[in-house]
């Protein structure tokens, strides 16, 4: 059960690396050593994109929207500089 490739193996076993995000899950791709990209199954993919929403949809769900966040501007605050 491989789950980091190096690129060159990657390129050379893409149907394995495939295969394997299909059964075992993400596979990752170094090259030089260093992680650059995600191989993942298209059901995978899908929930990823299923669970985006806008910033505003992400405001208006949460349950902070019932916080009173005003300032009280009774006085000015001191600011040092």
């Amino acid at each position: 059960m491989k789950s980091l490739w190096q690129l060159q193996e990657a390129k050379n076993k893409f149907s394995e690396v495939v295969n394997h995000a299909q059964i075992d899950g993400p596979q990752e791709i170094s090259r030089h050593g260093e992680k650059t990209a995600v191989v993942i199954s298209f059901e995978e993919y899908k929930k990823l994109k299923k669970h985006q929403g806008s910033l505003a949809d992400f405001f208006r769900s949460s349950p902070l929207n019932e916080l009173d966040l005003e300032r009280a501007k009774d006085h000015p605050r001191k600011v040092e500089l």
